[in-house]
């Protein structure tokens, strides 16, 4: 699907011109890498892209054309730029969501941090920062150093803490998660993984990689059990990271999700939903204690376990983006995981979960779990989706507009297979 983009180019808030549109090679709205890569070729200075502005066209995060508010950092040469007005509310109007990395103070305070990081590590930056992602849910940037290049991701409020995160699972298995160089409110700065993202995994990584995150998650389990025996910790949000699971954990546990699910279906999406589409969602609901019987032990959930979040250089595969982590039911890594795959390798995936967890958990019934809980996971996502338009603003949402109403459907198709 092709992306055109148009930039809106500013310096220090300064209206300066229109770029384009032109062609990009990457339909992802998110991955604004070429954007500035042709920007940058053109006016000849180095840039930022700070944030979507509108779209036309395009679905699902890609395509159409697209206009971004781009940020020059020197003065380009005059007319390469078009100087027709344009709407500059747009660019200038202030709004309390806007992500600290969607403004050029922020990117300079982020990347500044992270400068003074490296330093502090003994690997400063040696060379030009690139811009690899931005949009509402992270800022992604390489920064060069001699030792190789590193990381700097950053993340809004309602994003997990990925360095504890990390750090809970490192203790399980330290090489199934990239290393962390530094961490600071909403920022992490992260080794390089050599390889390439496990979009065609074989048999084998998907087998690797499932067993090894369900190892370290019934570790988890088990040392935040033991924490709690003690008076050590009381599960997420309570004290004692270092014996338990992350302090400020985002809670999905049963009690938890139940009651964000229906404050979910009682609030503005259900004017998107029939009465009949509300009133089955609602029953849907009443599965989750049917989800515990299951046996399965509440642990870190990484939330997003698909192949694209996973690293491999032709070894064991390394997990990223804990951003989704939560602590909950660990059926929706096994679902997620299963449902990104091909037809043909979804068994694979599907028999590696089970095992592993039938292994390190004895009595558990992690098949029937997949089933009762496959329409639950659904409205786990509607909920998530929805906490993004909520904190996010207004001129991103696009990303997520319809994603709460679109996986509350698909919960229902699930639950009339089942019936079918």
């Amino acid at each position: 699907m092709e992306r055109t983009v148009t930039a809106w180019v500013t310096a220090d808030e300064e209206w300066l011109g229109v770029l384009g549109p032109f062609p990009v090679s990457v339909p992802w709205w998110s991955q604004v890498e070429p954007v500035v890569a042709h920007v940058r070729r053109v006016l000849g200075v180095p840039v930022f892209v700070l944030r979507l502005l509108h779209v036309d066209g395009g679905e699902g995060g890609r395509g159409g054309h697209v206009t971004y508010h781009v940020e020059v950092l020197e003065r380009p040469a005059a007319g390469l730029l078009d100087p027709s007005p344009v709407d500059h509310a747009v660019l200038t109007s202030p709004e309390d969501l806007r992500s600290p990395w969607a403004a050029i103070e922020g990117v300079r305070e982020a990347l500044g941090w992270a400068s003074d990081a490296l330093v502090a590590a003994g690997r400063p930056v040696t060379g030009p920062v690139e811009q690899y992602k931005t949009w509402n849910l992270a800022g992604l940037f390489r920064l060069p150093t001699a030792q190789g290049p590193v990381w700097l991701k950053t993340t809004p409020h309602f994003a997990a803490d990925e360095a504890d995160v990390i750090a809970a699972f490192a203790r399980a298995d330290p090489g199934l998660v990239p290393a962390v160089i530094a961490a600071g409110g909403g920022r992490v700065l992260l080794e390089h993984l050599p390889g390439e993202d496990c979009w065609q995994a074989s048999p084998e990584t998907i087998i690797s990689a499932v067993d090894r995150l369900v190892a370290a998650q019934a570790a988890l389990a088990e040392l935040d059990e033991s924490a709690e025996r003690a008076g050590l910790t009381g599960h997420a949000g309570q004290a004692g990271q270092a014996d338990g699971l992350p302090a400020g954990l985002r809670d999905r546990r049963t009690p938890v999700i139940v009651d964000q699910v229906r404050a979910l279906l009682d609030g503005a999406v259900a004017r998107e939903l029939t009465s009949d589409e509300l009133r089955i969602a609602r029953g849907l609901v009443e599965r989750w204690p049917l989800l515990d019987e299951c046996g399965l032990p509440d642990t870190i959930v990484h939330g997003d376990f698909h192949p694209g979040n996973w690293r491999s250089d032709g070894g064991p595969p390394v997990v990223m983006d804990f951003a989704d982590a939560y602590l909950g039911n660990p059926v929706l890594d096994g679902l997620r995981v299963r449902d990104f795959l091909p037809a043909e390798k979804r068994p694979v995936a599907t028999r590696a979960w089970i095992d592993a967890w039938t292994s390190r958990v004895p009595g558990c019934d992690p098949a029937r779990a997949l089933t009762i809980g496959e329409p639950l996971g659904h409205l786990v996502y509607a909920v998530r989706y929805q906490e993004f338009l909520d904190g996010i603003e207004p001129s991103e949402r696009i990303y997520h507009l319809d994603d709460p109403v679109t996986v509350i459907r698909e919960a229902l198709r699930c639950a009339r297979g089942e019936a079918g």
